[in-house]
């Protein structure tokens, strides 16, 4: 890395993205973070960043970026609920679409070396033909925000293809870890965590045999860090492989909680995929980078982290 950089993060206040600024920082970027703290929490965020508390459909974003002058920007600044989406799908377009829309034009007017993209490997492909689910698999999303990710990568394309902006877009699988959000309606493992260990009862929507691609936030950094210098004009799965259903999750942090119940369950949620996997083969050999965390030692992390913030707010 060199010295004296400046990355900017938007969304760098939530969950994943304050991760990705602590590590920039070990990393001796300078960093400047954009986020209207609509779901990001100054909690999360390290001292040595700089906040512009602005939100990334806000016109004024454009003069942030002609101050900062970032070198880099990780976009992770979202929508990220696949059921918000569904209730309103003009909002998640604004914020998902034109938000994008928005950096993309202020990144080109201060001329970035890079433009990384959060975008998302569990929504993108609708239901898969086949698992694990590759790159070159039809996009045929099933929810506004799988729609909205998918557009964010068009216009990507496009400003490379017209202005020759370098850019990776990584395709999360279902990150979990520290810091993310046991109250919101995403972040299945953040929300059985905290019902566990505060003796409530989890709800399951679905038979709970629905499969995801858990992968634990600190990998996703690391596939960041790896596209800085790599990558680049490609879209790439970030997932480890495997797929877990909500029942085994469940069960492991039973085991881990010391929680006896079942599940409750309700309906299955019509947005919801109901198996997918990502293969990771393309960005293990486009940018070196694997996947480093199991899921036992994932959902302990994260079950420690939840029972320290609960012990913190009593």
């Amino acid at each position: 890395m060199v010295r004296g950089k400046t990355a900017l993060v938007t969304g760098g206040a939530g969950f994943i993205g304050s991760h990705l600024v602590d590590r920039l920082i070990e990393e001796e970027y300078r960093v400047v973070v954009v986020d209207n703290l609509s779901t990001g929490k100054l909690k999360n965020l390290n001292a040595a960043a700089t906040l512009h508390h602005i939100d990334i459909t806000d016109p004024m974003v454009g003069e942030v970026f002609q101050r900062e002058q970032p070198d880099l920007v990780f976009h992770l600044a979202a929508q990220a609920s696949v059921g918000q989406s569904m209730r309103d799908p003009v909002k998640d377009c604004e914020i998902n679409v034109l938000g994008t829309l928005r950096l993309l034009e202020a990144s080109r007017h201060c001329g970035i070396e890079k433009f990384i993209f959060a975008s998302s490997g569990g929504t993108l492909y609708g239901d898969p033909e086949s698992n694990p689910c590759s790159e070159d698999h039809p996009i045929v999303p099933i929810s506004p925000y799988g729609m909205s990710k998918h557009q964010g990568e068009l216009q990507l394309d496009l400003y490379r293809r017209l202005h020759l902006m370098r850019y990776t877009a990584l395709r999360y699988g279902n990150v979990y870890g520290p810091r993310q959000d046991p109250q919101g309606e995403a972040g299945v493992i953040a929300i059985f965590s905290q019902a566990m260990l505060e003796k409530e009862q989890p709800r399951i929507f679905g038979d709970g045999e629905q499969s995801r691609d858990f992968i634990y936030v600190d990998d996703v950094v690391e596939a960041n860090i790896s596209a800085i210098g790599r990558g680049d004009g490609m879209a790439l799965n970030i997932g480890t492989g495997q797929g877990t259903s909500i029942n085994s999750v469940y069960h492991i942090l039973q085991g881990i909680t010391g929680y006896e119940w079942p599940a409750a369950h309700g309906p299955a949620r019509v947005s919801d995929v109901y198996q997918i996997y990502l293969d990771n083969t393309k960005a293990i050999e486009e940018m070196g980078w694997t996947p480093q965390a199991s899921l036992e030692e994932g959902l302990l992390r994260t079950v420690e982290s939840i029972d320290q913030s609960i012990k913190a707010n009593r």
